[in-house]
Formats: C-alpha cells, structure tokens, sequence
C-alpha cells in the first residue's frame, strides 16, 4: 500500500472517529457521569455519518509537559492533558465504540513529536488502531483526552473507573500519576 493510500485511510478513519465523538457533545455543558458499563460496537453508525473536522486528528502530534496540580504531566499540542487506559495492553488500545466517545483518542497521521517540558522523544511512537487509524503512544500507552475536560490543564478524568479500568495522567517519565484530582470545583 503506498503512502498516500495509507496516509488517505488513517485520515478517513480518523473523520470517522470525530464522528463519534461530536455526536456526544451536544448541548449539556457539564461533564459525562462517570460510567462503568460494557463499551458498545459503533462500527455500523460511523460507517454511514458524514465526517467532519476532529480535534482528534492532527497532522504531526505534538506532546509536551505541563506543571499542573498532579505535577509535570503530559498534554497535547494545544494544552490538553492526556491520559492512559489501564484496560490498554502495551501499544494495543481496547478504547472502542462508547468509550471513544469519552476518550479520544490522540490520532495522528506520523509519529507524535517531543515538545517541550521534559518529554522525551524515545518514549513517543504510534500504534495502529482496528480502524487502521494511527493512535500516539508515549512509553507504550496509548493516548486519550477526555471530553470532561473543557479547557488546558484541566485534569477531570484522573482517577476516573469506565469502561471497566481506571484512565490516569502520565508523568515525563512515562509512568501513570495516581494522584487522587483534587476537587476544584470544576470537575466531578
């Protein structure tokens, strides 16, 4: 398959997961509760939606570090903080169906690069997702964001059990935080 085959199909399944996500995100305005049922197979929704723009998608992810109340994390390129899925086998993301509706998952169309703050470039990569979509990595995790979280540095989805695991921030170093969030009023 040349690259630009390849390049046209992890940008196609990647519309397809904003998708699913910007279906989720109407109206409310306050954060999803927090869940812990079975994820569903959206496979047959998203095949027939229209696609549209994703925060999700980018280009060339950017992960930097961010001092924040749990300490020095990782974020995205736009600030977001990022986070790991315990549920998640090394470079394999189980993230599927209803979960990604909560969980983006960071896709990008070429191997993520190190920003600033610490983050090394060693730890960062991709692993290719069901959909053939490439999902960032840092130290073998997979990377998410959480739609609970509404602006840069928030850090709402640290601690949170769904989908039968538990979702933490990662530090620098590659390794999950398990600081408990401290409740600042705008969270859960």
């Amino acid at each position: 398959m040349g690259t630009n085959t390849r390049c046209a199909t992890a940008l196609a399944a990647a519309l397809l997961c904003a998708v699913a996500v910007a279906g989720c995100s109407g109206g409310g305005g306050g954060a999803p509760a927090k869940r812990s049922g079975a994820p569903e197979d959206l496979a047959a929704a998203s095949a027939s939606a229209s696609p549209s723009p994703s925060p999700s998608a980018t280009a060339v992810g950017k992960v930097s570090a961010r001092s924040t109340s749990l300490g020095k994390i990782l974020v995205d390129g736009e600030g977001r903080t990022l986070y790991l899925f315990e549920a998640d086998k090394p470079s394999k993301s189980t993230c599927t169906g209803d979960c990604v509706k909560i969980w983006p998952p960071l896709i990008v169309a070429a191997k993520p690069e190190a920003g600033t703050g610490g983050v090394k470039g060693s730890l960062l990569s991709t692993t290719t997702r069901d959909n053939g979509a490439k999902q960032a990595t840092y130290n073998g995790h997979p990377l998410y964001r959480f739609t609970g979280d509404h602006k840069p540095g928030d850090t709402n989805g640290q601690g949170d059990v769904s989908f039968h695991d538990t979702w933490y921030v990662l530090g620098t170093s590659g390794k999950k935080n398990t600081t408990p969030q401290q409740n600042t009023g705008g969270g859960y």
